[in-house]
């Protein structure tokens, strides 16, 4: 298969390091959403189950396909609220709710509206608002340092020779020697893993205008505002001309089947994504799809082996996932604020995206994702005013990455 022929010691890398990251800095709030209806334990590990699977399946199928990278994630905003609104609710109701949510979500991808706003959004702002999100896990690198001195110096330190001598493994070589030195200092939480199948668990939906209301409509708005909105500027600042309607569409499907066993709602990554899409995972654009495929086979396996896994990755202690995240993007936040800031009549508008991103202010329940580029669209929208505007679709030129092979090598990019 082209894809065992595609598939690099980074991209892999690339991929576990994205599940290590997305999964360790939200699994707990996942548990408090379905703490919050009343899940027993066999509920908690349904849920796993139908999220590693449709974040696994929704994820590594698409890139086959397409040969790219798709990288689909739940929506950790959207536990969040649910965390908070979920008291007084059933999980029947909560199952109903997940189940209006992924019918919007799926409204919202089959009538393209999601994409042809996202066709509005200027390059600049769009890069921004990337830089803006990514910038957070950059600056958790270096926070840890103050628990964890030692093991971020000496990951910083591996990092910076492997970027001189092996570039290509820099991220491997940074994990590897990272879990080797909390390992000898015994910082492994080994005590947590616990090894057994998880199994799936229905629960028959209740509909009830109060939970549409109070959980089905926050869910679907921080998912569309504060999730995918960013997961599209990740995708098109690298540059991958993807179909996004389409995109929206198999996370909305794939949320509405495994709902009631869990699910309770899949949307693009922003995060994850980033770390597969960029250099770090391959030199070759065009064989980044393994790293992503690779992830999607990790979260497979999580939602088999749910409390296994999830007991697996949480025993790293939490400045390493830190330190390794704002390691393995640095190059992405580098390259978003570079073509955030690189044409001048954008730049201020591109500055406040990136400023109100990077605040991780919550506004009337919705992150600064949002509230970035609303704020960027306004001050470009005041800057322009009365001047001929070309607006459409400078976000990322269509077919950029094969484009850029052909004239690099002469034929087309497989």
């Amino acid at each position: 298969m082209p894809f065992f022929k595609d598939l690099s010691l980074s991209a892999f890398t690339a991929g576990f390091v994205a599940v290590l990251v997305g999964f360790t800095s939200s699994v707990a709030i996942v548990f408090q959403a379905a703490l919050s209806f009343g899940a027993t334990p066999e509920l908690i590990s349904s849920w796993m189950w139908a999220l590693g699977l449709g974040m696994g399946l929704a994820s590594a199928l698409p890139s086959l396909w397409w040969r790219k990278p798709v990288m689909i994630a739940w929506s950790t905003p959207g536990a969040a609220v649910l965390a908070v609104a979920g008291a007084g609710y059933g999980m029947g109701e909560a199952v109903g709710a997940f189940i209006v949510c992924a019918v919007l979500i799926t409204i919202a991808g089959a009538t393209g509206w999601f994409e042809r706003v996202m066709n509005r959004i200027p390059m600049a702002i769009a890069s921004a608002l990337l830089a803006g999100v990514l910038a957070r896990f950059g600056l958790q690198a270096f926070i840890a340092a103050q628990t964890a001195l030692p093991l971020v110096l000496l990951m910083l330190a591996t990092y910076l020779l492997a970027r001189r001598f092996m570039p290509r493994y820099a991220v491997p070589l940074t994990l590897l020697v990272a879990i080797a030195f909390v390992a000898a200092r015994g910082e492994l939480a080994w005590g947590s893993v616990h090894f057994h199948l998880a199994m799936p668990v229905f629960t028959m939906p209740v509909f009830t205008w109060q939970a549409a209301v109070s959980l089905a409509l926050p869910l679907f708005v921080v998912t569309m505002a504060s999730q995918n909105l960013p997961g599209v500027a990740a995708i098109r600042a690298a540059g991958y001309d993807m179909p996004v309607s389409k995109l929206i569409t198999i996370s909305g499907l794939a949320t509405l089947v495994l709902a009631p066993f869990g699910a309770f709602a899949l949307n693009l990554s922003a995060i994850t994504a980033a770390i597969c899409m960029g250099r770090e995972a391959h030199d070759d654009p065009a064989r980044r799809y393994t790293a992503a495929v690779s992830c999607g086979a990790i979260y497979v396996v999580i939602g088999l082996f749910g409390a296994a896994v999830t007991g697996l990755l949480t025993a790293f202690p939490k400045e390493l996932v830190a330190a390794i995240a704002g390691l393995a993007l640095l190059g992405t936040i580098g390259g978003g604020l570079a073509a955030a800031v690189r044409d001048e009549s954008h730049r201020e508008a591109a500055l406040i995206t990136f400023l109100v991103t990077l605040s991780g202010v919550t506004l009337a329940g919705i992150g600064s994702a949002f509230w970035g580029v609303v704020a960027g669209a306004v001050a470009l929208a005041v800057q322009q005013l009365g001047r001929k505007a070309a607006p459409g679709k400078d976000i990322a030129p269509a077919c950029k990455i094969r484009q850029e092979a052909k004239a690099a090598t002469g034929k087309t990019t497989p």
